[in-house]
């Protein structure tokens, strides 16, 4: 590189990078906002692509950029069943130490109660919300 030149604005996109976005544009040919021949068409330009300002517009006019339909393919909601079990058998870890803790303690008011209704909200609320996840919809370097 000429060390006269100015650095260029534009960055390089990555094999990650490319395929994430190929991943976006199959999902939303699966729920039918694009058609075989369009969704085709912009696979090739996602894979022909060397900068990163060239895969934004593929999925510009997608809803969320097309990440909904990504949310919603059976990888992510593997994913999400697998996260909500760790998430249960960890709470269930926690509710075993902390009955065992009040047995000692010979307290009247069974006092883990309180702790355990915050971590099953916790639970509730990540089952509820648990599809929306950036870990499922961004890319794992946080782009696109």
């Amino acid at each position: 590189m000429n060390p006269n030149q100015a650095p260029t604005a534009r960055l390089r996109t990555s094999d990650a990078e490319r395929e994430h976005v190929a991943d976006i544009l199959r999902a939303n040919m699966t729920e039918g906002r694009l058609d075989f021949a369009e969704g085709e068409e912009r696979l090739a330009t996602a894979y022909a692509a060397k900068y990163r300002d060239e895969l934004a517009p593929l999925t510009a006019d997608l809803p969320d950029g097309g990440r909904r339909a990504l949310a919603h393919t059976p990888q992510a909601r593997t994913a999400t069943r697998r996260s909500l079990q760790r998430h249960a058998s960890f709470i269930l870890v926690i509710a075993g130490v902390l009955t065992g803790l009040w047995m000692i303690s010979g307290a009247q008011f069974f006092w883990p109660v309180i702790p355990l209704a915050f971590l099953v909200m916790g639970l509730i609320r990540h089952a509820r919300y648990g599809h929306y996840r950036l870990e499922y919809t961004v890319g794992r370097h946080g782009h696109l």
